[in-house]
């Protein structure tokens, strides 16, 4: 039985068993219904879904249920499987594209058609708007969290309202912050809010592969275009078609590939490694750095052209010593979390002398160190509330150095005697002394000057 005859049963079946009166009670309770044949094309609809999606049910019948719904967003995954079990789909929650031309969210609820012998005549769909309760819900829980983000800081809340306003275009975003955090929950937020949160997200590391490895990654290769090259390869660019493909350590990119990147961001073209034919790509491009691309720019490293189509909106991420207040919050996140992945009753708790170390750490490695750090004092814990002894040693250290810097007067031999061992039990690591010391690599370079402190000569 072909498609046309299937709606055409179907339709006949309904009107049979009294479809317009079921109509008529969900149109009442403002939720759309729509019936899809076998082959997931639409044969009638009531009212409330003809306002939900602002076509009438006319222009509508016969339409595959991907042109009505959006490819990006289309529930196809959900409807076979629907057909397939026999089992209905409850409060699963998609996005289409209101009557009055904005993005809403639908909760979806799927019910298969069957005849008496059994057969199958299609799905019966009950779609309600909750466009207004999902974008209360993202404004109350935005206050703490952001998708996989965490915090509360005033910094936090403001990339927050920036991801949202961003998220709504197909500008090229470039995300800016140290490394550890959190740069690729950023990128994935921007695409999770965007209209293609239906597609791919795709995710590459320009750091991570040598320049001709990351042109094969990113466009792909035909067979002989390198030795090794044993046979076509799709690049992730055409795996991302119709998502967000996000770049993290773009600084790391080459002169060459930038130059190749800079074609992709003003024609939508690629060509893969070995061929000179065109392929057109729908990506949105969000990249990620913590170079210093101003610095990289001035000595001709980051070609000017590149550099200013990569960061048409530029996000920054706060580092977390700039945010403390948002330590306790994200340390139980990270330990809900991990409790959740170890099956344990419930997280454990933090003691004050814990607290007072995570709060007094400098934090160089941002959140990563921090989920690190807590992961580390979970296991030594063994259930245990967590105590400071329980933290790796460097934190202590750290703590303890940055708390004698605060209580040691400027300019004195106490001073130096503190920068002196803090200068060789790191080895001479100005980094990791400037750490410890909960003072900038400026300050300790310049107060190693003042007090004439050398290696072997402290």
């Amino acid at each position: 039985m072909d498609s046309k005859d299937g709606g055409a049963s179907l339709r006949a079946l309904l009107a049979a068993m009294g479809f317009d009166s079921l109509v008529g009670v969900v149109a009442a309770l403002n939720d759309g219904l729509i019936v899809l044949d076998p082959a997931l094309n639409v044969v009638s609809m009531n009212p409330a879904a003809e306002a939900l999606f602002g076509r009438g049910a006319r222009d509508m019948t016969g339409m595959p249920v991907c042109r009505l719904f959006g490819e990006l967003a289309c529930p196809r995954d959900v409807l076979e499987e629907t057909l397939r079990s026999g089992q209905p789909v409850v409060d699963y929650q998609t996005t289409i594209e209101l009557g009055d031309g904005r993005r809403g969210h639908v909760l979806m609820r799927s019910a298969p058609l069957r005849a008496r012998d059994g057969s199958e005549l299609g799905v019966a769909l009950l779609l309600g708007d909750v466009t207004e309760v999902t974008d209360l819900r993202k404004l109350v829980t935005g206050r703490d969290h952001y998708g996989r983000l965490v915090g509360r800081d005033p910094r936090m809340r403001e990339l927050y309202t920036l991801i949202t306003d961003v998220a709504g275009s197909e500008a090229t975003v470039l995300i800016r912050g140290e490394s550890g955090t959190g740069k690729e929950l950023v990128a994935r937020a921007v695409h999770d809010a965007s209209g293609r949160a239906g597609g791919p997200f795709v995710q590459v590391n320009c750091s991570a592969l040598s320049e001709q490895l990351l042109e094969s990654e990113l466009f792909g290769h035909v067979r002989g275009a390198y030795t090794g090259a044993v046979g076509d390869r799709r690049g992730r660019f055409a795996e991302a078609d119709g998502g967000t493909i996000f770049l993290d350590e773009i600084g790391d990119v080459s002169p060459v590939v930038q130059v190749k990147l800079l074609r992709v961001l003003q024609e939508r073209v690629i060509e893969r490694v070995g061929d000179n034919k065109p392929q057109p790509v729908d990506v949105r491009i969000v990249s990620a750095t913590n170079r210093d691309l101003e610095a990289l720019l001035a000595t001709g490293r980051l070609r000017e052209d590149f550099y200013y189509r990569i960061r048409v909106v530029s996000l920054v991420v706060p580092p977390l010593r700039e945010r403390r207040e948002d330590i306790p919050l994200l340390a139980a996140h990270i330990l809900e979390r991990i409790a959740r992945r170890e099956n344990l009753a419930a997280p454990p708790a933090v003691s004050e002398s814990a607290l007072a170390v995570l709060m007094g750490h400098g934090w160089p490695g941002n959140v990563r160190e921090l989920e690190n750090a807590l992961e580390h004092a979970l296991v030594l814990a063994r259930g245990a509330p967590l105590a400071a002894h329980h933290l790796p040693p460097e934190l202590r250290d750290a703590t303890r150095s940055a708390g004698q810097a605060r209580k040691v007067p400027a300019h004195t031999e106490q001073e130096r005697e503190l920068l002196a061992r803090v200068l060789r039990e790191t080895g001479w690591h100005r980094t990791r002394a400037a750490q410890r010391l909960g003072i900038d690599r400026s300050t300790l370079w310049r107060k190693v000057r003042e007090y004439g402190l050398q290696p072997g000569n402290e």
